[in-house]
């Protein structure tokens, strides 16, 4: 659980610090850095099990070339920079496996990871230049003061089911101690003080030290690297949910939301057996049902086909009439929301998931619906953890005044660019604020500043009418071809013009 998300110097996001609750909203027009801020989140993912350069290529708008990269940093009138930083706060689990299957347990779940990265330009004209590790570091977050460093809301008995162990000394740390005097990671064994760190010029390596963590070496510095990956950007395309899946298909929703046939089929049968006759929970179809009435009033079954001919799954929606639908049949709208259905319910996703404008392809309506959905998807902070209440966090982005005016306070960031005085003139830079009196601007501690947003901030979401612009224009509250919005029949519905803002 990503907890707190500092970051300077990437895109155009600097000296941001957010801090996250189980779900955020993040509200902001067109353009303003709302994706960048997953981009910095899905960036750090990437770099914890791939090299440098590969994972600056999995980042939006980065290109194919290696001197693409440099658009990564941060851009103003005098050119990019040449530095960019991070440090997230987290909770790990405190179980898990390397890749070859040994066993790891972290000393403690609470953790801070720092990373800042440097761009080195070529020396010749054919040389893209290169990225490189300035500092790595991974260090404890005292237990005693998590409830101070958890703001959101929540109960004790949550926090001592997340937050476990005991720690003071660093898993990888930093120093000037390289032969050739540049900085050296060293990446400390999880018994502290005592054994050898291992240690790496920083100016030789291609990768940061968390990505070739293995539970041998390093435990904690291990499940740091997987609850990182479990950062994912969920990127549903219905195109790939109306496929069918094969027997021997992944049993996992990825990040596109291929293999829902097999991994709704894996959910209905706990053993993971492809045997029909093996145990089933029969009502995990009817519980997904009954989520998808919430959008579809006829629905009355959902199922999955076992076809032993074809060897495939394919998902399937039965009306209130009988009729019977596959999922190439069913709309983009609907598709979403039964991919969101299927991981409420899946004990085995975890981790953070982001998702953009989760309302696209739904009726007004039905927007409410959405986010009770996403509301659950999100780890109830007054039980303790587990298998009916997994470590799961959402974070979604959206313009849609639908969403923003449902959304509590307490869960809801503007973005907004502010254009700061730079040698070269004014420079835009994104900023998150808050509105007054929930969590994020109550329990500031004081290292940090929140801007907080004054009620004109939210008039956009909250009264989202506007004048024609030809008639902002000409003064003029007449139009020879009038809106909808503008006969008389329907003013009594609806809410006052926007036409004075508070800026």
């Amino acid at each position: 659980m990503l907890t707190r998300l500092k970051v300077s110097g990437f895109k155009n996001l600097v000296d941001v610090d957010v801090r996250f609750g189980p779900f955020t909203c993040i509200a902001g027009a067109n353009g303003v850095g709302k994706s960048n801020l997953f981009d910095a989140i899905q960036f750090l993912s990437a770099l914890a099990h791939l090299p440098l350069l590969e994972a600056a290529m999995t980042v939006r708008g980065s290109g194919e070339r290696s001197a693409d990269v440099r658009s990564l940093f941060y851009r103003s009138v005098d050119g990019y920079d040449t530095r960019m930083s991070f440090g997230a706060e987290m909770i790990i689990p405190p179980l898990g496996s390397d890749d070859l299957g040994q066993e790891a347990e972290a000393s403690i779940t609470f953790l801070r990871y720092e990373l800042e990265i440097g761009f080195i330009s070529g020396s010749r004209a054919d040389d893209p230049g290169e990225l490189r590790i300035l500092r790595e570091e991974l260090t404890p977050l005292r237990v005693t003061e998590a409830k101070r460093n958890l703001m959101f809301p929540h109960k004790k008995p949550w926090r001592d089911s997340v937050i476990t162990g005991r720690r003071s000394s660093s898993f990888i740390s930093t120093e000037e101690g390289a032969p050739d005097g540049g900085p050296e990671v060293r990446l400390h064994q999880d018994g502290g003080s005592r054994g050898r760190p291992l240690k790496y010029r920083a100016e030789g390596m291609k990768r940061t030290i968390l990505s070739s963590t293995n539970a041998a070496e390093a435990p904690t510095a291990l499940l740091t690297k997987k609850e990182m990956l479990s950062w994912r950007l969920l990127h549903l395309e219905p195109s790939a949910m109306r496929e069918p899946d094969e027997f021997m298909a992944p049993a996992s929703l990825t990040s596109d939301g291929s293999h829902l046939p097999r991994t709704l089929y894996r959910m209905n049968h706990p053993r993971g057996s492809s045997d029909p006759s093996g145990e089933t929970s029969p009502d995990v179809y009817d519980q997904v049902a009954d989520r998808l009435r919430d959008l579809l009033d006829d629905v009355e079954q959902v199922n999955v086909d076992r076809d032993e001919k074809r060897q495939l799954f394919t998902l399937q929606v039965t009306t209130r009439d009988g009729v019977t639908y596959p999922a190439r049949s069913l709309s983009d709208g609907t598709l979403r929301f039964l991919a969101l259905a299927v991981i409420v319910l899946d004990r085995e996703a975890t981790g953070l998931l982001c998702l953009e404008e989760p309302e696209n392809g739904l009726h007004p309506a039905r927007i409410p619906a959405m986010l009770n959905l996403l509301f659950d998807l999100a780890t109830d902070t007054t039980l303790p953890v587990g298998l009916d209440n997994p470590l799961r966090q959402i974070l979604v982005n959206t313009h849609s005044p639908a969403v923003v005016a449902q959304v509590s306070g307490d869960d809801l960031l503007l973005a907004k660019v502010v254009r700061v005085a730079g040698p070269s003139g004014r420079i835009p830079q994104v900023r998150f604020t808050s509105a007054a009196n929930t969590w994020r601007t109550v329990n500031l501690s004081p290292d940090e500043t929140l801007l907080v947003s004054s009620p004109g901030h939210f008039l956009d979401y909250l009264n989202p009418i506007f004048p024609r612009e030809a008639d902002r224009r000409n003064g003029s509250s007449q139009s020879s071809s009038r809106r909808l919005m503008d006969r008389e029949e329907f003013q009594f519905m609806l809410p006052l013009m926007a036409e004075n803002k508070e800026p």
